[in-house]
């Protein structure tokens, strides 16, 4: 019985580790329905989608939303989404509903559709921009029309059992709770409305549920040490090996190669580390009060390119970075005045876009950083970063013992470069 009850408290502990992020502990996506009137067989409802995780956005091919009716509930239209199937509508004569699926699943409209098709924040084909990276892209709306329901507070029940695909798995979803109504401002900001009934559904992410293996490697370098640290072999898992393709193949030239999937199944290019992106870390350069670095990001799936990407990184010495070149940079502080971690994105029009493998399947910058005199230092692997993640999902790092190393014979000279200098100038004079 007591080891019954260690493994029911194991397996409870470990189930919540999972979805928890500790570079974005409070990060979640958050479902709010709003009852916003009554019809004589149910309800509208403005459903809204809140991505309120920091660097983790919802990709191409966008979200698919679905969830269980509690009664016999139908939806009799919608605007700015539409479900997937429209179920078995046949008891019904004259108007036909939308959809009479027991379990609807429901999917963003694509840009360009009909006017009056679309809502407010809706119809990006289901993609949705991390919080901390632009609030005001990082919602997805949509109205929807629910018959056979309750027609009060009290007759509603709430739809249950939630699910999100984002655009794959790796979300949990909680069950539906009531909240206070959402408070709304008129277009002159006079007078304020609320909606008749609201309540929100929480998902949160878990890589482990999303995938077996990492989706990104790290690789290291510096100016003190020709020793480049590769990504670990098979650090993605190596299941694609019998499929990718070399760099130079003729495979790539044929019409339809690069067209992704529906499956959104890879076709990358053969590498030992065998993984889709991959972030490389150079130390380049050294100077009295500031140290230089630079970060690239190559993308190796011929079928993926990336827009809204993002990189996090994880460094004790973000809480004195000067400059960014050519990439945007956001501090992000997951506890407050420990600022050790920071979000890395695209400049808009320029290089927001990571374009598929091959020759422009790449984007980079240089970090310039302030010392802290109390704790830089080159030995021990200190200029590498702790944890990356690119696009939410966190990269594998190289064991520690293989980091490029600082030489023995040299410390002085990169870390102590003014006494080095008075000590020249000394023996030049005795000379």
């Amino acid at each position: 019985m007591r080891l019954v009850v260690s493994a029911l408290c194991v397996l409870v502990l470990f189930s919540c580790a999972v979805a928890y992020d500790p570079l974005d502990p409070n990060g979640n996506v958050t479902i709010k329905w709003d009852v916003m009137s009554w019809t004589p067989d149910g309800y509208v409802a403005v459903v809204t989608m809140h991505n309120f995780q920091m660097f983790r956005h919802i990709m191409n091919p966008g979200w698919t939303l679905g969830w269980t009716w509690a009664k016999k509930e139908v939806i009799w239209s919608m605007i700015g989404a539409q479900t997937t199937e429209q179920g078995d509508c046949s008891k019904f004569k004259g108007n036909i509903p939308h959809c009479c699926k027991k379990i609807p699943t429901v999917v963003d409209l694509l840009p360009g559709v009909p006017y009056n098709q679309q809502f407010s924040n809706c119809c990006k084909g289901g993609v949705v921009a991390a919080w901390g990276q632009d609030p005001s892209q990082a919602i997805s709306s949509f109205q929807v029309s629910v018959g056979q329901a309750g027609t009060s507070n009290k007759t509603v029940k709430l739809p249950k059992n939630f699910t999100l695909f984002a655009p794959g798995p790796g979300y949990t979803c909680g069950p539906a709770k009531i909240v206070p109504s959402t408070n709304f401002l008129t277009p002159d900001k006079r007078r304020k409305t609320q909606a008749l009934m609201t309540w929100n559904v929480t998902c949160t992410y878990s890589q482990f549920l999303a995938r077996k293996n990492p989706s990104c490697c790290v690789s290291l370098s510096s100016f003190y040490n020709e020793t480049i640290t590769p990504c670990p072999s098979c650090a993605c898992g190596c299941q694609n090996k019998k499929h990718c393709v070399k760099g130079n193949s003729k495979i790539l030239s044929m019409v339809g190669v690069h067209t992704p999937k529906k499956d959104n199944e890879p076709l990358l290019q053969c590498t030992h580390h065998m993984c889709p992106i991959r972030v490389h870390w150079h130390v380049k350069t050294n100077y009295k009060d500031y140290w230089r670095v630079k970060v690239a990001i190559t993308n190796f799936n011929y079928r993926m390119n990336h827009s809204l990407w993002s990189l996090a990184v994880q460094h004790p010495n973000l809480n004195n970075l000067t400059q960014v070149f050519s990439f945007n940079y956001k501090p992000l502080l997951p506890y407050g005045s420990i600022n050790d971690t920071g979000m890395f994105y695209g400049m808009k029009y320029f290089n927001d876009l990571l374009m598929e493998a091959g020759p422009t399947g790449n984007v980079q910058s240089e970090l310039l950083l302030q010392k802290d005199k109390d704790a830089f230092t080159f030995k021990q692997g200190w200029a590498f970063p702790r944890k990356v993640y690119f696009n939410g999902d966190e990269c594998m790092l190289p064991p520690p013992d293989t980091y490029p190393f600082l030489p023995n014979s040299a410390p002085a000279s990169l870390l102590n470069f003014p006494a080095f200098m008075l000590l020249l100038f000394f023996l030049l004079a005795v000379w």
